[in-house]
């Protein structure tokens, strides 16, 4: 019996960039950059990785074969950015995919990246419409049973362990073990902001009665 072994060209070029705009409006590109960062704080130090609108080869020596999620989580991987993800390398395909999606792109979103996710066995697959241009409740979420994909109807993403939830036009995301929301940077920021107000008037407070804060530090 003959064996026949199929090199890859090694010096094939896997591009991280075709040009095209992150996002169609400003609001996509919101959704996409909350939804990045309120993620990635969530799994500092795992094993995991979050990316947002870069490209996803799947087939080694075919860098035509490629697509660009706009949120993909993968876990059992180092953490940090990449200029691309190629799965032969990692060795894992997305566990999550979040797609900001659009009367514009519906078709390619609800079909073609559908079917694909599912072929590759991308455990969920989630679709945000910011605008609500087709998707009523403006989101609609799939987990894989087997070979196919069923729709979410618990609104919870169980390889992240959270609950998402419509919150205007962004997405919410809230702790299954404490209940607690996954603040967005805005939010932090303004969280800081009204606990030093409090020190301030806390310190306010005390100087009135003659006492020194820092004299309690």
């Amino acid at each position: 019996m003959t064996t026949t072994i199929k090199i890859v060209n090694p010096n094939i070029e896997y591009p991280s960039s075709d040009g095209e705009p992150l996002a169609e409006s400003y609001l996509h590109l919101y959704a996409i950059l909350t939804t990045l960062e309120v993620i990635k704080q969530y799994l500092a130090g795992r094993q995991a990785t979050v990316l947002a609108d870069q490209f996803l080869y799947y087939a080694q020596g075919f860098p035509k074969l490629r697509v660009a999620p706009d949120v993909m989580v993968i876990f059992d991987v180092p953490p940090g950015g990449r200029d691309s993800y190629k799965v032969w390398e990692e060795g894992q395909v997305p566990q999550v995919v979040f797609e900001m999606t659009s009367q514009g792109t519906q078709k390619q979103d609800q079909e073609q990246k559908k079917n694909l996710y599912e072929q590759l066995g991308i455990l969920e697959y989630w679709l945000f419409d910011p605008k609500g241009e087709w998707i009523e409740e403006k989101l609609k979420g799939y987990r894989l049973e087997g070979e196919t994909y069923q729709l979410i109807t618990d609104g919870i993403t169980q390889p992240l362990g959270l609950r998402v939830a419509v919150e205007g036009e962004f997405l919410g995301f809230y702790r299954l073990d404490r209940g607690e929301k996954l603040l967005t940077p805005t939010e932090l920021a303004e969280q800081l902001q009204q606990e030093r107000q409090r020190a301030d008037r806390l310190a306010e407070y005390l100087r009135s009665l003659g006492v020194d804060p820092e004299s309690l530090s």
